[in-house]
């Protein structure tokens, strides 16, 4: 029985499973639909980069011999629903409809009312290019009260083999974070990320969304990613030679005008279907093994994909659809304008959000410590956050992005991500950065005119929250040095928060 097989804008790998034993007769659909482009006012470079990946892949289906039926944004489908109606309208000798488990819960469950509404089967294929699949991470959630990452991490290293030595972790221990929290010193030269020059099916997409999304963050004609398997794969391999020995000393480390350091740049890449998780994990383990990569570099990066990529993954769908309602805190205060412009006199805020805007990517410690931290700390709308993260990063899809930003960032589900919320104060910003050093506020002040914003904010927070807290063992030394504090200066602190919430915009 022909079927359709519908590909969608992250699953743009040859070996996903809805194409594996295509038969005569099948015919295979991928579209650019109007409501996948806008749901959010998605990053300029974001959508160059899926739609423009999207058509090299489509153009590599049609040359090995497939049939496909590709929509492009110009001819204004409105749906996923509506693509495959109006192709089954054409080709009504296909009967069923065939496609790879969508990573979002909206469209999977939009999916699930499409059989009675097309009159036909729907087969929906577990996505295996995920190591983790569902059932198995439900199996390992299964009785516990808390879902820890690191545990999770440890079975998925048994499970693949990778950094083993037979049933003990290479190294003799499991993780080697203590060793990757290093700031980057100003002399520490930074080898430059490839960049890949538009080719004549990039540069079409690029007037595309300098037309129809002016309004979205960005600059199309900034666009330098790759969109195809091979360039993602060089990307990767040049990460791998050039930046991966340091990646792990500085992977939290924040420098000025530095936005990419020594990452790898290619979750983008793997979330959207170019890279395979299996594939750059061996690489990286190959490295070490050759002697090129210092084992904590490696455990560090096999870590952020075995371990924390899957765990969100696994602890998303176990959670939603009642996750995505979570907050912990009340968080309600509107997103500052300046979170969509960089306008702020924060530095470490405008720096973080410009790399935002000129490159749809800023890493892990600036999501997390800066954009994360500061949300949390004046208690911003943990939609108007999500939403944003969601909007403005080119890697990033519901799945990946709400527990790390509602869970990691926000302490939105009241811990059951994270032991407790990341939150610090200027000082932290100043030991990983040299941000404070172009800064119009003083980290060392907490109080008065010139006082880091993030400082009164902090223990500002950590008293608006005691009762929520207070009993948490990981905070137990934080509220000591609170309580130490005589009344006149938490009284100032508070204060001080009190006039910073009120004129946010103006900070």
């Amino acid at each position: 029985m022909p079927a359709l097989v519908l590909i969608s804008a992250d699953q743009l790998s040859p070996a996903l499973s809805s194409l594996r034993d295509l038969q005569p007769g099948d015919q295979i659909l991928m579209a650019e639909v109007c409501a996948e482009a806008t749901y959010v006012p998605h990053h300029q470079l974001k959508i160059v980069l899926l739609f423009s990946a999207m058509r090299h892949f489509a153009a590599t289906l049609q040359a090995q011999g497939y049939p496909v039926h590709y929509f492009r944004y110009e001819q204004q489908v409105p749906s996923l629903l509506n693509a495959v109606q109006q192709v089954l309208t054409q080709q009504p000798q296909l009967k069923r409809l065939r496609l790879t488990e969508f990573a979002e819960h909206r469209l999977s469950t939009e999916v699930s009312t499409w059989s009675e509404t097309l009159g036909m089967p729907v087969d929906v294929i577990e996505d295996d290019r995920f190591i983790c699949s569902h059932a198995m991470f439900r199996r390992w959630a299964d009785g516990r009260q808390s879902y820890r990452m690191e545990y999770f991490y440890r079975e998925m290293r048994r499970y693949t083999g990778l950094l083993m030595d037979g049933s003990t972790p290479a190294g003799g221990q499991w993780n080697f974070d203590a060793e990757n929290r290093q700031p980057c010193p100003p002399e520490v030269q930074i080898p430059a990320a490839p960049q890949f020059a538009p080719d004549a099916m990039t540069a079409e997409v690029i007037q595309l969304v300098k037309q129809q999304f002016s309004g979205h963050m960005g600059q199309a004609e900034r666009f330098c990613y790759a969109v195809t398997g091979k360039d993602a794969r060089a990307a990767f391999l040049d990460f791998l030679q050039h930046r991966m020995p340091l990646f792990g000393k500085y992977q939290d480390a924040m420098r000025q005008d530095e936005p990419f350091l020594f990452h790898s740049l290619v979750s983008m890449y793997l979330n959207c279907g170019l890279l395979d998780a299996r594939w750059l994990c061996l690489q990286v383990e190959q490295a070490w093994k050759a002697g090129t990569v210092p084992l904590a570099a490696a455990e560090g990066f096999i870590r952020q994909i075995i371990g924390w990529r899957e765990y969100v993954r696994g602890l998303y769908w176990l959670k939603m659809p009642q996750y995505r309602a979570l907050n912990f805190f009340a968080a309600e205060r509107s997103l500052p304008g300046w979170y969509w412009t960089g306008q702020t006199q924060m530095n470490c805020m405008a720096q973080a959000i410009r790399h935002t805007i000129d490159h749809a990517y800023s890493h892990h410690i600036q999501r997390l410590m800066l954009t994360g931290n500061f949300a949390l700390l004046a208690g911003l709308s943990v939609d108007d956050v999500t939403d944003w993260y969601l909007a403005v990063y080119a890697d990033a899809y519901e799945w990946v992005e709400l527990p790390n930003t509602l869970g990691m960032a926000l302490f939105a589900d009241g811990g059951l991500l994270a032991s407790k919320p990341y939150v610090a104060s200027g000082n932290y910003i100043a030991k990983m950065s040299n941000y404070c050093q172009h800064c119009r506020y003083d980290v060392k002040q907490s109080t008065g005119p010139d006082a880091c914003p993030f400082n009164a904010l902090y223990w500002d927070f950590i008293a608006r929250h005691e009762a929520k807290l207070g009993g948490n063992a990981r905070m137990q030394l934080t509220y000591q040095q609170w309580r130490r504090k005589s009344d006149a200066d938490q009284q100032a602190l508070r204060h001080k928060a009190a006039e910073l919430l009120i004129h946010l915009e103006q900070l």
